[in-house]
């Protein structure tokens, strides 16, 4: 009996493993679209608004979740609170924020490209550039509907039958 009981439990740990693994695979496609959603966002706010970036980032915070709200609200801060540039500022709240989000380096690596160009252009050459990040981040969004169809059924199973094995090599 208590055999049956440890391998429900062994089972349900690697089960559960298995969809923590393959969580990352979904949760990234939907960052990704608030991550372009947000960028449209500030185009819109720069272009249209005429919206200082800090309050434009602030702005963006509270219509996203989290964790890439946090990244805009910590922006605006940096922004609000100190002097520091705006390039400092994003590759600052980029890091912070970075590990709790689903995504990769590809994504990373954009967006502090464009945090190098933010606000260093008139509202034509900062459209541009809005523009050229979200055509990357298309990209590696296509990418990472591919990665989601490929592993993300996968994760799931290798994590029960890697606890069925285990239970039944125990037993």
């Amino acid at each position: 009996m208590i055999k049956l009981i440890g391998a429900f439990f062994i089972i349900a740990a690697t089960t559960w493993a298995g969809f923590e693994a393959s969580r990352r695979f979904s949760e990234r496609p939907k960052q990704l679209r608030q991550l372009k959603s947000a960028l449209q966002s500030l185009e819109a706010e720069i272009m249209y608004g005429h919206t200082p970036l800090h309050e434009a980032s602030r702005r963006i915070s509270s219509q996203i979740s989290k964790p890439l709200s946090l990244f805009f609200e910590s922006f605006a801060l940096k922004l609000t609170n100190s002097d520091t540039t705006v390039k400092i500022a994003w590759e600052q709240s980029l890091k912070e924020v970075w590990a709790s989000t689903a995504l990769q380096q590809g994504e990373f690596e954009v967006m502090k490209q464009f945090g190098e160009t933010l606000g260093r252009h008139d509202k034509v050459s900062q459209q541009k550039q809005i523009r050229l990040a979200l055509s990357h981040l298309e990209r590696e969004e296509g990418d990472a509907y591919d990665k989601q169809g490929k592993y993300e059924k996968m994760f799931k199973s290798l994590g029960f039958l890697s606890g069925l094995l285990l239970s039944i090599l125990l037993m």
